[in-house]
């Protein structure tokens, strides 16, 4: 019988190794440390070995049993690594100074297992100043023959069971990430960021022949990168990005991916079809595709080829994630961080035919089980203090294992190689739900029907507009350009600023000072405002008198900041209650003060009092006019709407049908008026 899936867990207070399927239960050789500053656990890659480190010191199991095989004593390890086949544990410390300002030797390697003495102690084979707890560990090549570390400006090489001398060095200025290729091929890729107007560049070299590479690639805008092999070490996906963006669209910066192969026959950018940042990107495990999850949400994840050329997109949606099975015939795509934390799981061999979706909740650790069959979901501290615990979903849907639990820290699957594992259907025969499973399941609420957002009387039981929704609900793409939508309601161009009432304003042209304006230049809307305002004008001085009359400006009608128009309307209602008034005081008290006063109204303040009837129906005019030019504008932008694609309400249609009749109406009215 093959051994059980098994994972390791650390919470505030304990840590503990648990089989999972077909036996749940805690492993019962593995004796769970003493409460304290329990710090970190971790799996040799081989799934040999299991370490933890307390402040008491750092002890190594037998991953299979649970029984104590060693222990180191150092009591501030904050890391731990494994070497690929678990012959070396690596250490990290916090780094600190000695009596003398030195900087400690923070960075230790050790034997896994080796032969002492009763009395003797273990003692480190090699030890290394590391300030940094980003990248703090030595790489290895997948034989375990050589390890490397990155200084300033180079990349030290050594042979792993001597490391008190520099096997090689590779050169290169201003270096700041490298990673060895895994598989049979024993590459290295190293980054430089721009500097000084040089691009950033990805060069790989073959071990130890470091007089050129045998392939690289240059570009702009990359401060890091995340370099990425693929299982065998034929090809290096490098995901470049900035800190900032230039052009305001993200505010975590702008992303770009380029793909490498190992031998220099091959390097591109990888293009992608939707504007946005890179969530994503991860190898297939049979190292000839990969999937990235791209563009603005709802995201896009598609599945490229090692060619850099895609072969299948899935629907779009709120996802940021992609993770393929370790065997390789599922993916998941999934929404984390901030979104729901659905889980989308494919089955690639049944041309991509989506399997099932998981309302995982809001977890932070999302694996594979070794063997394809399982996917673990853990919600975890800091990120969430409340609901932490580990789910075990089957990969058909199903949850088959639940535990809570208080201030869970990490959660991690036990390897096991691939060659151990049984040839069996994932997806058949399903296994049979823990006891937990069941008991969470009967306490979660059966989801209700959204409600939705407040629709008003007028618009419910109609469809949505395109406008309010989700691109991949059929709405218009995400697109921004300095935090600014670049498509207005009529899909073309930025929107106009209107204030609700008011009509659009032309846009100011420069011109020439004392220069005639080329009516034939004029927009149609820019056209029917010159006639308008010409109207105006002519109205106005039919009754006005000009003393200024050839001056270079004319005088100010009133001082109080309106427009000539409105104030002329409220002279005339003052000129005639004053001469009303003046009238009623002349008869009475016949005073000398309201001849005074009668006599400096001028004739443009009397005149509009003997034709009000005419400027009232003149003003009726005027604002039905106004009325049909805002249906008129309605309309066309209704027009470029549809002629752009958009599917338009009925309503909206027979809006569009009335054109003609808006048209011959306004016409009319216009011909009135003069």
């Amino acid at each position: 019988m093959a051994s059980p899936l098994q994972f390791a867990y650390r919470t505030q207070k304990a840590i503990g190794v648990f089989d999972a399927d077909p036996v749940y239960e805690a492993l019962p050789g593995f004796t769970k440390p003493a409460e304290g500053n329990l710090r970190c656990c971790v799996y040799s890659g081989c799934g040999r070995y299991f370490a933890y480190a307390t402040n008491e010191g750092v002890v190594i199991v037998d991953a299979s049993v649970g029984h104590v095989l060693t222990s180191l004593p150092i009591t501030t390890v904050y890391d731990l690594s494994f070497s690929p086949h678990g012959t070396y544990l690596s250490t990290w410390e916090r780094p600190a100074k000695d009596e003398n300002g030195d900087a400690t030797k923070n960075l230790k390697i050790w034997r896994t297992i080796e032969e002492l003495a009763d009395d003797a102690e273990k003692q480190p084979i090699g030890k290394f100043v590391q300030k940094s707890a980003n990248g703090w560990n030595l790489q290895y090549t997948e034989d375990e023959r050589f390890c490397a570390r990155i200084v300033t400006n180079e990349v030290q090489f050594y042979q792993s069971d001597d490391l008190g001398t520099v096997w090689n060095k590779l050169r290169v200025e201003g270096v700041s990430d490298f990673a060895l290729a895994p598989g049979k091929n024993q590459n290295v890729a190293v980054f430089v960021p721009e500097r000084k107007g040089h691009p950033a560049s990805v060069k790989v070299f073959n071990v130890p022949q470091f007089t050129s590479p045998i392939s690289q690639k240059t570009f702009f805008k990359a401060d890091k990168v995340q370099l990425k092999w693929n299982q065998l070490g034929t090809a290096l996906i490098v995901l470049a990005q900035t800190e900032v963006d230039k052009s305001n669209k993200s505010y975590y910066g702008e992303t770009n991916m380029y793909l490498l192969s190992a031998n220099g026959s091959f390097d591109a950018r990888v293009t992608l079809d939707k504007e946005g940042p890179i969530h994503d990107v991860s190898w297939s495990p049979n190292s000839k595709e990969f999937g990235v999850v791209y563009g603005y949400m709802p995201a896009k994840t598609t599945i490229f080829n090692h060619r850099a050329v895609a072969t299948h997109s899935f629907p779009l949606g709120p996802r940021n994630t992609i993770i393929f099975s370790p065997t390789g015939r599922f993916a998941l795509v999934a929404g984390f961080g901030n979104l729901a934390g659905q889980i989308d799981v494919y089955d690639l061999e049944k041309d991509y035919r989506k399997i099932t979706t998981i309302e995982s909740g809001n977890p932070s650790v999302c694996t594979w089980s070794p063997d394809s069959r399982y996917i673990l979901t853990a919600t975890t501290s800091p990120r969430l203090r409340v609901d932490n615990g580990i789910k075990l979903w089957h990969v058909g849907g199903g949850i088959m294992y639940n535990e809570d639990m208080v201030e869970l820290y990490n959660v991690i699957w036990r390897p096991v190689p691939a060659a151990s594992l049984p040839n069996v259907d994932p997806l058949h025969p399903i296994p049979t739900p823990h006891p937990s499973a069941l008991a969470y399941l009967g306490t979660v609420k059966t989801p209700s029907k959204p409600v939705g957002a407040y629709r008003p009387p007028g618009a419910r039981g109609s469809s949505t507009p395109l406008h309010f929704k989700r691109e991949d609900e059929g709405g218009a793409a995400h697109s921004v350009s300095n935090g600014v939508p670049q498509v207005g309601p009529n899909g073309f161009g930025r929107p106009r600023r209107q204030i609700p009432g008011a009509e659009f304003a032309e846009p100011a042209k420069p011109s020439v000072p004392g220069a005639v304006v080329d009516d034939e230049n004029l927009s149609k809307t820019a056209l029917k405002n010159k006639k308008k305002r010409n109207k105006k004008t002519k109205e106005a001085g039919e009754g006005a008198t000009t003393p200024n009359e050839g001056g270079l400006a004319p005088p100010r009608e009133s001082g109080d900041g309106r427009s000539p128009d409105r104030s002329h309307q409220r002279h005339h209602s003052r000129s005639q209650s004053r001469s009303n008034n003046l009238a009623v005081r002349t008869q009475n008290n016949h005073r000398s003060r309201s001849n005074v006063r009668q006599s400096p109204a001028p004739a443009q303040q009397v005149a509009p009092v003997v034709d009000a009837a005419t400027a009232a129906a003149q003003s009726a005019n005027a604002k039905k006019i106004r009325s049909l030019q805002k249906k008129i504008r309605a309309i066309e932008d209704l027009e470029m709407r549809h002629a752009g694609g958009e599917k338009l309400e009925d309503t909206q249609l027979k809006k569009i049908a009335t054109k003609s009749s808006v048209i011959k109406e306004l016409e009319a009215l216009e011909k009135e008026g003069h």
